[in-house]
């Protein structure tokens, strides 16, 4: 599920930076411009930003998950088929997502080795808020797995959109679709190997395993002394 929305401090800061991103990047010169020209303290702008700019790409991406968020709660996907629901918020994920360009930064600020860990959890939170629109009650380790395999979607996804220069992104609809059905493979072959009666034995112990493992819980506790969210 979507991050909650940011505070005005972040907003603004991320307004102004997005002008200069296509020329410098997500970088300390990008920051500093967008300082100057929101025309914030710089103190509260560090307070707000310890990272600089980094925290703006954060932000931009995340505000790219929120915008996806509400618009596939506003479409009707009722009729659809289930992978076409999943090619549906993938298309919405990169209308929402602005400027390439800006988008190509990004995705090379978080190439750096420093900050790939931090990119693969913006791509999980992607994927998590896809599955979390599209109504999945998954709470065991099919939580994890339908999330891990489409980070690993939506990740090549978007580095061919960035490349495609085809009319109307028609290349980049196709190759959605290519690995959406390399997906359905996937679990269909998982189906067929649990209904195997040679891999049974060894996949009825791997099982009771995995079925230990719970997806993480969102709702805050009550049977604990006190509890903290991101907007206390």
């Amino acid at each position: 599920m979507p991050t909650p929305a940011p505070d005005p401090v972040k907003t603004a800061l991320l307004q102004a930076i997005v002008p200069h991103v296509a020329f410098d990047g997500w970088s300390a010169q990008a920051f500093d411009a967008a300082v100057d020209d929101s025309g914030l303290d710089a103190g509260a702008a560090r307070a707000a930003c310890p990272r600089g700019a980094v925290d703006l790409a954060v932000l931009y991406h995340e505000d790219g998950d929120r915008a996806m968020f509400a618009r596939l709660a506003q479409t009707d996907l009722g009729d659809m088929r289930f992978r076409d629901k999943v090619a549906t918020a993938i298309r919405v994920r990169l209308e929402v997502a602005g400027d390439k360009e800006i988008v190509r930064r990004g995705t090379s600020l978080f190439a750096l080795p420093h900050l790939a860990p931090l990119g693969a959890g913006l791509i999980w939170g992607t994927a998590d808020a896809i599955w979390t629109a599209l109504g999945d009650t998954s709470r065991d380790i099919n939580w994890y797995t339908k999330r891990a395999t489409l980070s690993a979607v939506y990740g090549s996804v978007v580095l061919f959109w960035l490349g495609d220069d085809s009319f109307d992104g028609l290349a980049t609809d196709e190759f959605i679709d290519r690995r959406i059905e390399n997906v359905m493979q996937f679990e269909k072959a998982k189906a067929q190997a649990r209904d195997n009666p040679v891999l049974r034995p060894v996949l009825g112990p791997l099982g009771q395993l995995f079925g230990n493992i719970k997806a993480p819980q969102r709702a805050a506790r009550d049977d604990l002394p006190g509890h903290w969210s991101p907007n206390d």
